[in-house]
C-alpha cells in the first residue's frame, strides 16, 4: 500500500590506496587547479509554494476478516474430543472477534489502513496516485496541505503502469499542476520530490535525474526515472517536479536494503502516465494498441546471422493469424527497427510503443528483412484482454518408439511423422524438423532447445528433413557466418528465434 521496496545487495566500496612517487629531481609545485563543483539551484522556495497544495497525502483502509488464531487439531471421525474441540475454538473465535471489532454474530472484523502520496491535475478534483497506494481498500481519502479532507472515489486503474485516478468534490477549485515533458529531462537535470514519507505529512526533498529508460521488471512498460531525491515509504504516487514545477514523474518504488532511501528512486515518465491518465478520464479503463506480434530481443548472434551489424530493433518471432501485422504482411524473422516515426532501438521498445498509439490508428512499421530495409502500414487494434502465452511443448513418452534420426548442431533430429505429432502432441499446421534428443553440453542446450520442438527455418529458409538443416548449417558455414539462426516451433504454433554458434 505504501511505497514498493526491490531487495538490493550493498556493495562496499573499494578502498584505493595513495601511491608515493619519489622524485631524484627537485621540482617547483603548484596547487592543481580544480574546476568548480557543480552547483545545485540556490532554493526552490519559489517553485514548492506555487506547487506544495497541489500535492496530496493518501489515506486508505480496509476491512480484513477476523480470523482463527490458532487451527482446529484434525480429529479422526467419532472422536470422544470432538466436541470438546468445537465448543474450545468456536468460544475461542468469538473472543478474537470481539478483540478484533467482529463481534459474536460477525461482522467488519478489523480494519487495516495505510498511507501514500498524490496530486492534483484539475482544479475540479482529478487526483493521480499510484495503483498500489490504493488496491484493495474500501475507503480512500485525500489529506490536503490545509488540514482539509475529502473521500475520494476511484475513476479507474492500471496494474500495467501502478497508475491510478481518483476523483474528489471540493467545495472550491483547488490547487492544480500540470505534466511536463519528461522526454527532455536529461542526466543530471535537477528535480524535486514531495509527498508524504513514513506518513509525516508534505515533506519536499531535492536531487538529480540519476539515469533514464530504467526496467526494473516492474511491468510490461517499464521505462523509468532514477532520482538520487530522497524517496520513502510514503511517497508512493507523489509527483517527481521539474525546475519549473511541471510534473516529469510519479514516484513509485524505490531500491532499498532497509526500506529507507539509499538515493535510488524510480518514477513513472510524464510521457508514459499522461496517455494512461487520459484514458482512465476518458473511458474509466486503458485501451491499448495492439498489432499481433510475438517478439524476442536481438542478441550479438542473431545480429550477425541477419546481417544487422550491431544489435537492434525487435526480431518478430511469431505473428498472428489475422492480426494487424499478419494483415499488414509482417513475417517470423522481420526486425522491427522504427514504428511510426520512432526508432525501436531494442525489444522492450516496441511494446511500449504500441500501446500508446491510438487504436485505429495506422502506422509506418519499417523492418529489416533479409538485410534490406522496408516499410510497412498497418492498423492498430485493440490489444485483447484475455491475450494468453501458449502452453509450453510437452516431452515426449518413455515408451514411444524412436525414429530413424541424424545428428546436426548438437540436436538430434527427425523429419515430421504422425507418430510424432501423436508423440509430442503437434498440432497438424506446424511443420518441420522434429528435435528428438538435445545434446546437454552443446550451444543448443545453453540455448534452451528441447526435445519436443520443432525447427522450421534454419538461416531462414525453410526446412523438412534432417538433411535440409544439415545441408543449411554446411551453406551458412561456407558463407562465413559465426552462427545459424534457427527459427522454433513449440507443439502449439509458437515460435521463437535461436542463434547457435557454428564453431
Amino acid at each position: 500500500m505504501s511505497a514498493r521496496f526491490m531487495s538490493a545487495r550493498l556493495l562496499s566500496a573499494l578502498k584505493m590506496p595513495l601511491l608515493a612517487v619519489a622524485l631524484s629531481t627537485p621540482l617547483a609545485w603548484s596547487a592543481p587547479t580544480l574546476a568548480a563543483p557543480g552547483k545545485g539551484p540556490d532554493t526552490v522556495a519559489d517553485v514548492a509554494a506555487k506547487v506544495m497544495d497541489a500535492v496530496v497525502n493518501i489515506s486508505t483502509s480496509q476491512n480484513v476478516a477476523a480470523s482463527r488464531s490458532v487451527p482446529a487439531p484434525q480429529l479422526p471421525p467419532g472422536s470422544p474430543f470432538e466436541d470438546f474441540f468445537d465448543e474450545f475454538f468456536k468460544r475461542r473465535q468469538q473472543q478474537d472477534g470481539d478483540q478484533n471489532g467482529e463481534g459474536r454474530d460477525g461482522g467488519r472484523g478489523r480494519k487495516v489502513s495505510s498511507l501514500g502520496s498524490g496530486f492534483v491535475i484539475d482544479p475540479s478534483g482529478l487526483i493521480v496516485t499510484n495503483n498500489h497506494v490504493i488496491a484493495d481498500a474500501d475507503e480512500i481519502y485525500a489529506n490536503f496541505n490545509d488540514g482539509s479532507k475529502l473521500k475520494a472515489e476511484l475513476i479507474g486503474r492500471d496494474t500495467k503502469t501502478d497508475l491510478a485516478l481518483l476523483r474528489v468534490k471540493p467545495d472550491k477549485p483547488l490547487t492544480s499542476v500540470k505534466f511536463g515533458d519528461s522526454d527532455k529531462m536529461r542526466v543530471g537535470d535537477w528535480v524535486m520530490a514531495i509527498g508524504n514519507p513514513f506518513g509525516l505529512g508534505g515533506t519536499l526533498t531535492v536531487g538529480v535525474v540519476s539515469a533514464r529508460n530504467r526496467n526494473i521488471n516492474a511491468g510490461p512498460y517499464d521505462n523509468f526515472l532514477q532520482t538520487d531525491a530522497a524517496i520513502n515509504r510514503g511517497n508512493s504516487g507523489g509527483p517527481l517536479f521539474n525546475m519549473d514545477g511541471e510534473v516529469i514523474g510519479i514516484n513509485t518504488a524505490i531500491i532499498s536494503p532497509s526500506g529507507g532511501s539509499i538515493g535510488i528512486g524510480f518514477a513513472v515518465p510524464s510521457s508514459t502516465a499522461t496517455p494512461v491518465i487520459a484514458q482512465l478520464e476518458q473511458f474509466k479503463e486503458v485501451r491499448r494498441g495492439w498489432i499481433g506480434v510475438r517478439i524476442q530481443s536481438v542478441s550479438d548472434e542473431i545480429a550477425e546471422s541477419l546481417g544487422l551489424g550491431k544489435p537492434r530493433g525487435a526480431l518478430v518471432g511469431g505473428v498472428n493469424d489475422g492480426g494487424p501485422a499478419a494483415k499488414a504482411g509482417l513475417k517470423a524473422g522481420d526486425v522491427v527497427v522504427r514504428f511510426d516515426g520512432k526508432d525501436v532501438k531494442e525489444m522492450r521498445d516496441l511494446p511500449r510503443l504500441v500501446a500508446d498509439t491510438a487504436v485505429d490508428k495506422e502506422v509506418d512499421v519499417v523492418v529489416v528483412r533479409k538485410g534490406k530495409e522496408e516499410t510497412l502500414r498497418l492498423k492498430i487494434a485493440r490489444m485483447p484482454d484475455d491475450e494468453k502465452a501458449a502452453a509450453a511443448a510437452k516431452a515426449p513418452g518413455a515408451d514411444a518408439a524412436k525414429p530413424e534420426a541424424k545428428k546436426s548442431l548438437g540436436l538430434e533430429l527427425a523429419p515430421m511423422s504422425d507418430d510424432l505429432r501423436k508423440r509430442f502432441k503437434i498440432k497438424d499446421t506446424v511443420k518441420g524438423v522434429v528435435i528428438l534428443n538435445v545434446d546437454r553440453n552443446s550451444p543448443a542446450a545453453d540455448k534452451g532447445l528441447k526435445p519436443g520442438q520443432i525447427v522450421v527455418e534454419v538461416g531462414q529458409e525453410t526446412v523438412s528433413s534432417p538433411d535440409d538443416v544439415q545441408k543449411r548449417v554446411e551453406g551458412l558455414k561456407k558463407d562465413g557466418k559465426k552462427s545459424a539462426l534457427l527459427l522454433i516451433s513449440d507443439a502449439d504454433g509458437q515460435v521463437q528465434f535461436a542463434a547457435i554458434p557454428l564453431n
